[in-house]
């Protein structure tokens, strides 16, 4: 038995009809899709922009490495007026403003950037902006990467090497790159060779980011031996990888943000342009308003030129001698 058809002259499914106005009715709801589409344009953008992660918590600017280079990118351009006076900052300073875009920021993953530009110096040591942000990037960005290098270092350090197979019954030398901890001194650093032929390896096996393996086997092929740090440093300084990573300009344009100069001249125009006005409704004359006379009080510090002129006026003479033009 064939089913009635609606009342509102609907279409159902296995109806022989078209559908009908009811479902053009339906689809009046449409134009409000543009609407809710057009709500989640300007959370695109931020993302876009970069800006999507001020204020937010540490685990969610570290989730993705968009949101990595989007934190380096504000934190330079928030704060490069630090580099422009030219002032110097110690660790916790500069923990203060990073605290300011992320309020709950590690002060661990700072001390560890600030190790890279100190070094053996002391923790409380001056740093200039641009020596930390470099060596901020490198840390921030590639932290899962670093933590993995730190290792192998270490083993490599004690004589170890994570990518050989030792052969007990083996004597023909072909090991001789494992060196005793007798060997080697802490301060000497490793094999650079040996040293890139780890990474290399681990560069190849991570899922984290990693610099691109060219690069640094281009650092490590100019040494012969090095350190933790003094790789670290390289990195931070080798253009190739600033530029691999797209977060920060080179050094030289460190200092310079042309669209966001433009935005603060904007500003700067718009509040010198105020101006205070009087409401057309009031009546008061300004111009018969009292003055109101502030008390002088003279300074104790007297310029020099008229210090010299009270001394010259008390010997009696009313001639400028020519020692004092000469």
């Amino acid at each position: 038995m064939t089913p009635p058809p609606p009342r509102d002259g609907g279409w159902r499914p296995g109806d022989g009809r078209k559908p009908g106005r009811s479902v053009a009715r339906w689809g009046d709801a449409e134009p409000r899709t543009p609407f809710l589409a057009g709500a989640r344009v300007p959370g695109f953008n931020s993302v876009r922009q970069g800006t999507h992660i001020l204020f937010r918590e540490f685990s969610f600017i570290q989730a993705t490495p968009h949101n990595r280079t989007s934190f380096l990118r504000t934190f330079w351009r928030c704060f490069r007026a630090v580099g422009k006076n030219g002032d110097l900052l110690t660790a916790k300073e500069y923990h203060c403003l990073l605290q300011l875009l992320c309020p709950d920021f590690p002060m661990e993953l700072t001390q560890k950037a600030a190790r890279i530009v100190l070094m053996d110096d002391a923790m409380d040591c001056l740093m200039s902006f641009s020596d930390f942000l470099f060596a901020f990037q490198i840390q921030f960005y590639y932290s899962e990467f670093l933590d993995s290098v730190a290792a192998i270092y270490q083993d490599l350090l004690t004589g170890k090497n994570p990518n050989t197979v030792i052969v007990p019954t083996s004597s023909s030398g072909q090991h001789r790159s494992r060196l005793a901890p007798s060997e080697c001194s802490p301060l000497d650093g490793v094999e650079a060779s040996l040293f890139y032929h780890c990474l290399e390896s681990l560069c190849d096996r991570s899922k984290y980011s990693c610099p691109p393996s060219a690069l640094v086997k281009e650092v490590l092929s100019s040494v012969q031996r090095l350190t933790f740090y003094g790789f670290l440093m390289a990195l931070s300084k080798h253009h190739g990888i600033n530029r691999a990573l797209g977060a920060l300009p080179d050094k030289g344009d460190l200092l310079l943000d042309p669209p966001m100069d433009q935005e603060l001249e904007k500003l700067l125009s718009q509040v010198s342009g105020l101006s205070i006005s009087t409401p057309a409704s009031s009546s008061v004359d300004i111009a018969n308003l009292p003055t109101r006379i502030s008390p002088r009080i003279s300074s104790p510090w007297k310029p020099l030129h008229h210090h010299q002129k009270v001394t010259i006026e008390s010997d009696g003479s009313t001639d400028e001698t020519e020692s004092s033009e000469n």
